[in-house]
């Protein structure tokens, strides 16, 4: 028994060094990582899609137009993922500042870049730490992301609607998504 004792102590000293080695683990992250990819995939889609003409293009007077949620998302992107991480926001004040689609495209891509990012420097032990979020919430950094996801996935069914408006198919319905 004793020599079992033994064994089973020194093959754990053998193989926690080993263990601990290990990059951490990145199951939660990633799964959050690849529901960002879907809509982020979806959003830029959309964005190079859409005509100019259309960046205009209000359903109602009182609403976003379809380059100021462009915009706003951007805008969003940056807050949000820069919360995530502890940082301060790179960019601001798109969806009051840009109009063309050229410009609106290139704040949105670069605020996908940025995200991507910060998906990349975050893990499951790290993700978990709080920071400070909307209101001074003490909120996990992984959850924060999650948030920014839940805020790109509202504003591309927005965007989803103005594109049928037009008669034009959103590119999730053009693969077959939703």
């Amino acid at each position: 028994m004793r020599r079992g004792i033994v064994t089973a102590f020194g093959t754990a000293m053998l193989v926690a060094p080993a263990l601990a080695a290990q990059a951490p683990s990145r199951v939660l992250t990633d799964a959050t990582r690849e529901q960002f990819d879907e809509v982020k995939a979806y959003l830029s889609e959309t964005a190079q899609k859409v005509p100019e003409n259309l960046y205009t293009f209000k359903p109602t007077p009182d609403v976003r137009s379809l380059g100021q949620i462009i915009g706003h998302v951007a805008d969003g992107n940056f807050l949000i993922c820069s919360a995530a991480v502890g940082d301060k926001p790179p960019q601001s004040g798109i969806e009051q500042s840009k109009t063309s689609k050229a410009d609106l495209v290139a704040a949105l891509n670069d605020s996908i870049a940025y995200c991507d990012k910060a998906f990349a420097r975050l893990n499951d032990q790290n993700g978990v730490e709080t920071v400070k979020f909307f209101n001074g919430h003490q909120t996990p950094r992984i959850l924060v992301l999650a948030f920014n996801n839940s805020h790109c996935n509202e504003h591309y069914g927005n965007l989803v609607t103005y594109l049928r408006l037009k008669g034009m198919v959103p590119p999730s319905s053009e693969r077959g998504g939703r």
